[in-house]
């Protein structure tokens, strides 16, 4: 994997905790060379991951849809900003360019993006793996949700394994390179 995507609240949540696992994260996407993709932002948990790979002399692309600048606060010592029109199109850029993607805590734009992401994967529009970065166990409920779905039979049981999860940043890495599909990038 060249690049992953992450998505990530813009707060950096009510747990210290949840900003030092992911500073984690940055480091070790920087100490595999594998580029950040983002939304863009400089605050939150966004911008502790950006911060922490450009500090290991790793490369971030952050895309921001140009009616978020106000909002969000861009990160301006990124390697490479991307503007883009609409919340549509930055989810389009930012898979378009990762190899892989990572849920890390975040609302409900991070929720969303997620549930996005596995439904494409789901119906085949990409083959790139989703992986939720299980800090604090903030992704456990989730995780009992899908189960949920799959007992309701709302999602088939083999769809369950669209997503890896971890609490710890290089097993998250190693799960996600060894579902990496060959022939991608």
């Amino acid at each position: 994997m060249k690049r992953i995507c992450i998505f990530a609240g813009s707060s950096a949540g009510s747990s210290p905790v949840f900003a030092e696992q992911t500073k984690i994260l940055g480091q070790a996407l920087a100490s595999r060379g594998i580029e950040l993709v983002y939304g863009g932002a400089r605050s939150g948990l966004m911008g502790a991951v950006a911060d922490e790979v450009l500090a290991h002399g790793g490369s971030v692309t952050g895309v921001m849809p140009t009616h978020l600048f106000d909002k969000e606060v861009p990160h301006t010592d990124i390697t490479k900003m991307i503007e883009v029109d609409t919340l549509h199109e930055r989810k389009a850029k930012m898979s378009e360019l990762a190899d892989g993607f990572i849920a890390l805590p975040g609302g409900f734009g991070t929720l969303e993006e997620l549930f996005e992401t596995v439904s494409w994967a789901q119906i085949g529009i990409h083959q790139k793996p989703v992986a939720l970065f299980n800090i604090e166990g903030y992704y456990t409920p989730v995780m009992k949700l899908v189960e949920h779905s799959v007992q309701a039979g709302f999602v088939k049981e083999e769809h369950q394994n669209l997503m890896v999860a971890s609490s710890d940043p290089q097993q998250l890495l190693d799960e996600m390179e060894a579902k990496e599909k060959p022939g991608l990038r």
